[in-house]
């Protein structure tokens, strides 16, 4: 548990610092540094009420206030808790509702949306109440029979925090993939909740030093000070206008137009050997054949039969909304888009989708969109059709509420992209956005395979992915998750005498000599060589054991590395610019190899 409990910390900080966090970045940071009007008038009056007091008294101003001494004649200023409130009412807020808001959706029989317009109805009375400091009051009164001033009179703050946990959409990856299932399957286990809380948790901590920052600013900046009511004012509108932008979809399309830079960073946390396998262990075994091969390779392999598309509550974009089955598409070839409409990284990648369903339709291409929720409210057939209206998408899809048909796929990313030839088997899947190249060539292939006759029209050539651009993807050496790997078939945890090409594609990697894979690293053995052809400045790789590596670029020896001890990263190339060129590593017996990683 200790580990989930890492992995999901960490993917959480990962996720507060990605664009699909930006809308809520200016809220929290106003909120942490603006008080109500009653505090405020408190704090101001401090001094006033001191000099009218004799040394040595105390005072009460009520029933169930708290006793305060006065220091030198005033009444200390009471310390703005604003921003730790609104985090915790976070955290509460997505944790609970993450995993049992559809369970208690379903019990009280309640629209799938409800909770998105809870937390878009309470944004706004935060954003009144911050103008009309009537309203504030009342949203504080629920919390007044909690004795202690300095705990109600955050009452607003919390709320709103709990209106932004109903409102919170984070960047999807494996570890969010596992909570949405678990929470829409029921299926609540303690590694679930450590998991969530420990993923909430992570969130929270970049939100808070920024809401923080709002309080600091506020203190310190006297514009703030001699114009509060004005800057309270100005900051419950733009919670309206924050919640009409939310209602209304206009923050996609400021998130869509941002790279996602965090993409490397969360892949490299949430799909790391580790985390894998302590994730998939929240899944059941069915469909293994499916773990056994890697996403984003750049070939086609034998991934088993295709599963079923089952559990389908509701079919768009089908004659009377019939539902589309693998069988009847017998001798075409498939594209399974898993995607959910309010996931950024999914609305990127779809214009990639459109264009091949446009380009390859008529020539044997079939895609369906299995729309995978990843929150309560994308469970609602209108809200996916209306959006699948205007996103202008065409292709079938299918409204995968129970999420039975991604547990079928044991998918873990929106979006995901499954590639399923004419016979019915999985020949390739990619995870999140990029290679969107490599996967229509890849189409193309499948095509062509289905019908050699097949005239296809030129390649769409949307784009290549951002993060690999210019360079080879990092390349882990691991019988399950290798990319772009040429050669015999491997061994599985087995010496054996392998072959280097003579030639060797563009970021493949092959194996040369005697090699035992294995699942986290490779073993060499007697005249084990490595070769790959890269693209970049620099190379690395992660060595472990005792011996020597010689490094050859384009035949040519460059160094020796002298490796010991345990798993520790070395440079084998560092040059001025981008170069093109066939890297072989020519190793003792006993290194372990792990990984390459390039720049």
């Amino acid at each position: 548990m200790l580990t989930l409990i890492l992995i999901g910390l960490l993917g959480g900080l990962i996720t507060a610092v990605s664009p699909c966090i930006l809308p809520v970045l200016p809220v929290v940071f106003l909120a942490g540094g603006t008080e109500s009007d009653t505090e405020a008038e408190a704090d101001d009056g401090n001094e006033a009420e001191g000099r009218s007091r004799a040394p040595g008294t105390a005072e009460t101003d009520g029933p169930g206030d708290t006793l305060v001494a006065p220091v030198l004649g005033k009444r200390a200023p009471r310390r703005n808790r604003r921003p730790y409130a609104v985090v915790t009412g976070l955290v509460i807020s997505f944790s609970f509702f993450a995993l049992l808001g559809v369970t208690l959706i379903s019990a009280l029989g309640l629209p799938d949306d409800i909770l998105r317009y809870v937390g878009l109805a309470l944004l706004v009375m935060i954003g009144l109440g911050l103008i009309f400091p009537r309203v504030e009051s009342l949203l504080e009164k629920p919390f007044a029979r909690i004795p202690q001033r300095q705990v109600n009179k955050e009452g607003s703050a919390f709320v709103l925090g709990v209106g932004l946990g109903l409102l919170y959409v984070p960047c999807a990856g494996p570890v969010l993939a596992a909570i949405t299932v678990a929470g829409a399957r029921g299926t609540i286990s303690a590694d679930i909740v450590a998991l969530t809380v420990s993923f909430a948790v992570g969130t929270a901590i970049p939100l808070l030093a920024f809401a923080l920052a709002g309080r600091r600013v506020s203190a310190r900046v006297a514009a703030f000070r001699t114009r509060a009511r004005k800057l309270r004012i100005g900051a419950g509108v733009l919670m309206i206008v924050l919640a009409c932008a939310l209602a209304f979809n206009v923050t996609d399309a400021i998130q869509r137009a941002l790279p996602n830079y965090t993409a490397a960073a969360q892949r490299k946390v949430e799909d790391s050997d580790t985390a894998r396998q302590k994730l998939s262990g929240l899944y059941d075994n069915s469909n293994k054949e499916l773990a056994r091969c890697e996403d984003g390779v750049d070939e086609l392999r034998s991934c088993g039969p295709a599963p079923a598309v089952a559990g389908i509550s509701t079919w768009l974009n089908t004659p009377a909304g019939q539902p589309v089955t693998l069988k009847s598409l017998h001798g075409k070839v498939v594209l399974i888009d898993f995607w959910t409409y309010s996931c950024i990284n999914c609305q990127r990648s779809l214009p990639h989708v459109k264009a091949w369903e446009r380009a390859y339709k008529d020539s044997g291409l079939q895609i369906i969109g299995v729309h995978a929720p990843e929150f309560a409210f994308e469970k609602d057939a209108g809200n996916v059709a209306d959006q699948t209206r205007k996103m202008g998408i065409t292709y079938p899809v299918a409204l995968d509420n129970k999420l039975t048909t991604w547990n079928n796929y044991r998918n873990r990313f929106w979006p995901a992209k499954y590639l399923i030839d004419a016979q019915g088997t999985v020949r390739y899947f990619k995870f999140g956005e990029g290679k969107y190249d490599q996967t229509e060539n890849l189409i193309r292939r499948l095509l062509k395979q289905a019908n050699p006759a097949v005239q296809l029209p030129p390649a769409t050539h949307q784009s290549d992915d951002a993060l690999t651009k210019d360079r080879t993807p990092e390349t882990y050496l691991s019988n399950l998750r290798i990319r772009n790997y040429v050669g015999e078939p491997l061994a599985d945890d087995q010496a054996k005498a392998y072959h280097l090409p003579a030639t060797i594609p563009a970021d493949g990697i092959a194996l040369g000599g005697t090699w035992t894979a294995g699942y986290e690293h490779f073993t060499a053995g007697p005249d084990a060589k490595i070769a790959l052809n890269y693209r970049a400045r620099k190379a690395n790789v992660v060595l472990a054991g005792t011996g020597t590596v010689k490094v050859s670029v384009d035949g040519k020896t460059v160094k020796t590395l002298h490796v010991t001890g345990t798993p520790t990263l070395y440079n084998l190339v560092d040059t001025p610019g981008a170069q093109r060129a066939r890297l072989e590593l020519s190793t003792t017996t006993g290194i372990r190899a792990y990984s390459f990683t390039f720049g």
